[in-house]
């Protein structure tokens, strides 16, 4: 009774046309998100965003789009969302500092990586996640693509973020204002 069914690969661009919701979550993973994001822009007041793909691959083109429909954007995954959180309010932003626990490979000396085999790459010393997102911890390319996040989400340049390498992993991210607090 009323309930409408909608399948096949566009089904979300289609449930967020019907629906028109005034906050939408996207957290589908991949490049399917940026499909999302921009289908949930054109009709929603607010975007709480989870998907670092849809940044990554489409940095550019989503922000003009999003400065064309003005949602509201809230990065609401882990390290962007404490930033998020952290510059409410605040203009007067030196660095933006996102940390890195450098995974599995951060001890070992680069001249002994060709010996390295899957099963020392997959023994994160802090997390215990999946195998993709371990090899790219260890590896550092998750860093790599949440400094492009960070970039795009929080219109800095490149050169205001920086990446360090905290093992303890208590810190996800800081920002350090201009009056150095």
């Amino acid at each position: 009774n009323g309930c409408k069914i909608v399948q096949g690969r566009d089904s979300v661009e289609k449930i967020i046309e019907i629906e028109k919701p005034e906050i939408a979550i996207i957290a589908t993973s991949g490049f399917e998100g940026l499909k999302h994001t921009l289908s949930a822009m054109k009709v929603s007041k607010r975007i709480g965003l989870a998907n670092k793909e849809s940044i990554v691959c489409g940095g550019e083109l989503l922000f003009k789009e999003i400065k064309k429909y003005n949602p509201e954007v809230i990065p609401i995954d882990s390290e962007h969302s404490a930033i998020f959180q952290l510059l409410i309010g605040e203009t007067e932003v030196d660095e933006i500092i996102l940390t890195a626990s450098g995974g599995s490979l951060r001890d070992i000396p680069i001249d002994e990586f060709e010996g390295i085999s899957p099963e020392i790459v997959l023994k994160h010393p802090t997390w215990n996640m999946g195998k993709r997102i371990t090899i790219d911890s260890a590896t550092m390319l998750n860093k790599g693509l949440e400094v492009i996040e960070a970039r795009w989400i929080f219109d800095v340049m490149p050169q205001m973020i920086e990446v360090v390498i905290h093992p303890q992993s208590i810190i996800h991210s800081m920002v350090e204002y201009t009056d150095h607090s």
